[in-house]
């Protein structure tokens, strides 16, 4: 399974070794074990569905099973990419997780993935199994900080909406207040006392919500218009419109996936990537739409080649109206509202958007969402 299309191979060479091929063949089995595994010991991911449950994991695996490979432009399964941060963050919006539970299911990734290698005679050399420590060790760090700050964001937006929320009420009883120390007529005063008392109820009834924890959404969201539709002919729709614009460097790949999400947002979130891998990639070369459609979910990625967004600057291309430092020393205009839009489009279909850089490999940005948003209509956006 490829999620990244391959870099030129005139300067190395990225032939996967042996090792890395009998992984990416084993891949669903030590998915399918980890996920029952998974629902077996971790007790907030017993009841957890398919497209939900595993997440982000396999574009981690997939990077891993290249990392082994002494050639590869990658020496981890995290490095130069933030899907371990989103793992982390999906797990704090859409589960009942904790920092253990995100802990415990790597560490079963792990083990899972050395007893289906060993069932299959597969083994690996010390370097490999250096390679495989190093990749869990730093996806466990960076999933429960991304964790621990989405929590935090999450907190934030229950704050923020409570303020804003009580601000009305408050400020309405406070003017009924004052009316009835200023008046001496009993009829006003009794209609600013039931204006006072309407007011005190429904603040009433504002918090016992939060304290039951009843339907809360952190943050603003999407409001989906979902449908039924074919995600590969929309992204040969959009490549094609691209094509008319720049000209025939648009490749598309993947089957046939019938996906039930929101068909513009979709169209305008890839758009949005085309436009920046347009914007910021080398002119004569290739922009790669690529579908992986997987445990219920479809990974949608677009890759580009030229300079690679430094791992310091990705979450912030995420954020709205934020820009990264190559834009504004090239005088362009680009990540400020276009990435934060399409981090939106994925968290308010249940998924995530997640990016892949480096000079090697190019860069590479995925929309991995469940095929079937239905269910995740009402889940917590970051936003």
């Amino acid at each position: 399974m490829t999620f990244v299309a391959e870099p030129n191979p005139g300067s190395l060479d990225f032939r996967l070794s042996p090792t890395s091929q009998r992984m990416l063949e084993l891949q669903h089995e030590v998915l399918e074990q980890w996920s029952e595994r998974v629902r077996s010991d971790i007790e907030p991911a017993t009841a957890l569905k398919q497209p939900i449950l595993i997440n982000t994991l396999p574009v981690f695996y997939d990077n891993l099973a290249r990392a082994i490979t002494p050639s590869y432009p990658r020496a981890d399964a995290i490095a130069g990419t933030t899907v371990a941060i989103e793992h982390g963050g999906e797990r704090a919006r859409l589960t009942n997780y904790n920092p253990q539970a995100i802990v415990a299911e790597y560490q079963l990734l792990k083990s899972v993935l050395l007893d289906v290698m060993e069932r299959h005679d597969v083994s690996f050399d010390h370097a490999q199994l250096q390679v495989i420590t190093t990749s869990i060790e730093g996806a466990i760090r960076q999933s429960v900080t991304a964790y621990v700050v989405a929590v935090a964001a999450l907190r934030e937006q229950i704050v923020s909406a409570l303020m804003h929320d009580f601000r009305s009420p408050v400020g309405v009883v406070s003017m009924a207040a004052e009316l009835i120390t200023r008046t001496t007529s009993l009829a006003q005063a009794q209609a600013s006392a039931k204006t006072i008392l309407a007011n005190t109820k429904r603040m009433d009834k504002m918090l016992r919500e939060l304290l039951d924890g009843l339907t809360f959404e952190g943050g603003s969201r999407l409001s989906l218009e979902l449908s039924s539709f074919d995600m590969l002919a929309l992204a040969q729709e959009v490549a094609e419109q691209f094509e008319a614009q720049h000209g025939p460097r648009f490749k598309v790949s993947g089957a046939t996936v019938q996906v039930l999400w929101s068909r513009e947002d979709v169209k305008r979130a890839l758009e949005n990537l085309l436009g920046n891998a347009v914007k910021y990639g080398e002119q004569t070369t290739s922009i790669a739409i690529s579908l992986e459609h997987i445990d219920g979910r479809l990974i949608v990625s677009v890759h580009n080649v030229g300079n690679p967004i430094p791992l310091s600057e990705t979450e912030d291309a995420f954020q709205m109206f934020a820009r990264a430092q190559a834009a504004k020393e090239g005088g362009k205009e680009g990540w400020g509202i276009g990435l934060a839009f399409v981090r939106k489009v994925a968290e308010s279909h249940g998924g995530s958007c997640a990016v892949d850089s480096s000079l090697e490999r190019g860069t590479t940005f995925y929309i991995d969402m469940p095929v079937d948003a239905r269910p995740f209509q009402n889940a917590r956006i970051l936003g």
